[in-house]
């Protein structure tokens, strides 16, 4: 019992500031969509639209770039500081040549949104909110290359700061470019995408800055040389990346996917599902961050040959997940008539959003469970078969549930919701089979790369 107590001191030093600063990423977007349901539906809509698409891109290139992170992981554990060095070097080219087609997908935006359905008018203003936003698009990628290399060395205040930081210059810019001060004209959605596209610059440029300023590379570095560009090493962490970023995109679809069928439905059941959406995920960054806590200590565990504690440090983190997922389950159920209330809807959108908490509620459980699942996965770079999981439990039963719920037996968004529940659910029980037949003790070490 004391060592599961010490494990889980241990896991709550490094989740804590991690969910805060996934908690910080998750309000950029909160922000957006408050000040912009100020501005009117149209807007906040277009702007949920201009997010499904260039974030349903962006999560691709993330995961690629997140193929370092059981590399950085164990060669922390290890001891091996020219791995950590080359594994961020690489990490920074990946992330350069991912944002070309990033860059490029993200110039498709209204005419991919009106395939897929959506009113013209709505994806037109998405379009421009996407476009304003491409600057950032390298930007983030590089950050989460460097927010990682820390986040495997159990450093986890910088990149706090700087999300603290940048929702202060969120809510500033997004007051003068969306409602219009300082002489500049007021630009809706547009304001906002600039925002954004700013804040990521100036995130991925101070963190760089902290790393080199404060010499958190010492001990976990080597100079630059043809080593960060050889292409093997480079596709095995492509190899596996792409599994984290299918694993992810397959998530992130799913709910996406349901947001255009909410657009399907009609305006005032996009921004119910949009308000709903925002709420799930922003508590859904508590256990992103115990289950980023859990890719760096199983990875660490695993590193320094201590598989044993690496189990106990799986389970520990499975648990923690799941009991602050209990208690996030009962506030947005208690306040289930406060929180959409926030976001100044009008009365249509607000009922729809009243009535449909109580069924997000209800999953944020199993949500808990199957985040922090994968980021033990990932700690053991076992991340392809991960994502299919994925796949078998929301396209092949969420999904389709959701559709027929929402449209064949007519109940509209909250069908939505219940289809994603019953995916989830059954997400949450695969993942806890499967790490209880194959824990992190029946993995070991990945090959970590010496050119």
């Amino acid at each position: 019992m004391r060592e599961v107590v010490a494990e889980l001191r241990r896991l709550a030093v490094l989740a804590v500031p991690l969910a805060l600063t996934q908690l910080g990423n998750m309000l950029l977007g909160i922000v957006d969509m408050l000040m912009l349901g100020r501005v009117g539906r149209e807007a906040l809509d277009a702007a949920a639209l201009g997010g499904l698409w260039s974030f349903a891109v962006l999560t691709i290139g993330m995961g690629v770039v997140l193929g370092i992170d059981p590399f950085i992981a164990q060669a922390h554990g290890a001891g091996d500081g020219r791995t950590l060095g080359l594994s961020l070097q690489r990490g920074l080219v990946l992330a350069a040549l991912v944002s070309v087609p990033v860059v490029l997908l993200w110039t498709l935006a209204g005419p991919g949104l009106i395939l897929l359905g959506q009113a013209p008018h709505l994806a037109a203003q998405a379009h421009d909110y996407v476009l304003a936003q491409l600057p950032g698009a390298p930007a983030v990628l590089l950050y989460v290359a460097m927010r990682s290399y820390l986040q495997g060395r159990g450093i986890t205040s910088p990149a706090l700061l700087v999300m603290v930081a940048a929702n202060v210059v969120n809510v500033g810019l997004n007051y003068v470019l969306i409602f219009g001060a300082l002489g500049l004209p007021a630009l809706g959605a547009v304001g906002a995408g600039i925002s954004t596209g700013v804040v990521r610059v100036v995130m991925a440029a101070t963190l760089a800055w902290l790393i080199v300023r404060r010499g958190l590379y010492h001990g976990a570095w080597t100079p630059w040389s043809r080593a960060a560009l050889d292409r093997e090493a480079l596709a095995t962490i492509v190899g596996v990346g792409l599994g984290i970023g299918i694993q992810l995109a397959l998530e992130i679809w799913a709910f996406q996917g349901a947001m255009l069928f909410a657009g399907w439905l009609g305006d005032a059941q996009l921004a119910a599902y949009t308000i709903v959406l925002n709420l799930a995920s922003c508590a859904f960054m508590l256990p992103v961050g115990i289950g980023m806590a859990a890719v760096t200590r199983v990875g660490n565990l695993l590193g320094s040959d201590r598989p044993r504690e690496a189990d106990r440090a799986a389970r520990v983190a499975l648990a923690l997940g799941a009991g602050v997922m209990s208690v996030s389950a009962a506030l947005m159920f208690g306040l289930r008539r406060v929180l959409p209330a926030l976001f100044d809807a009008d009365a249509e959108v607000y009922a729809l959003a009243v009535a449909s908490l109580p069924i997000a509620a209800t999953f944020q459980i199993f949500d808990g469970i199957q985040v922090v699942g994968f980021g033990v996965l990932r700690a053991m770079g076992r991340t392809r078969k991960a994502a299919l999981v994925n796949f078998a439990g929301y396209y092949a039963v969420a999904l389709p549930l959701a559709y027929w719920l929402a449209f064949g037996r007519g109940e509209g968004v909250a069908g939505l919701w219940w289809g994603l529940t019953v995916g989830l659910a059954l997400i949450a029980s695969a993942l806890l089979a499967w790490i209880a037949a194959r824990p992190p003790s029946t993995a070991g070490k990945i090959a970590l790369e010496q050119r």
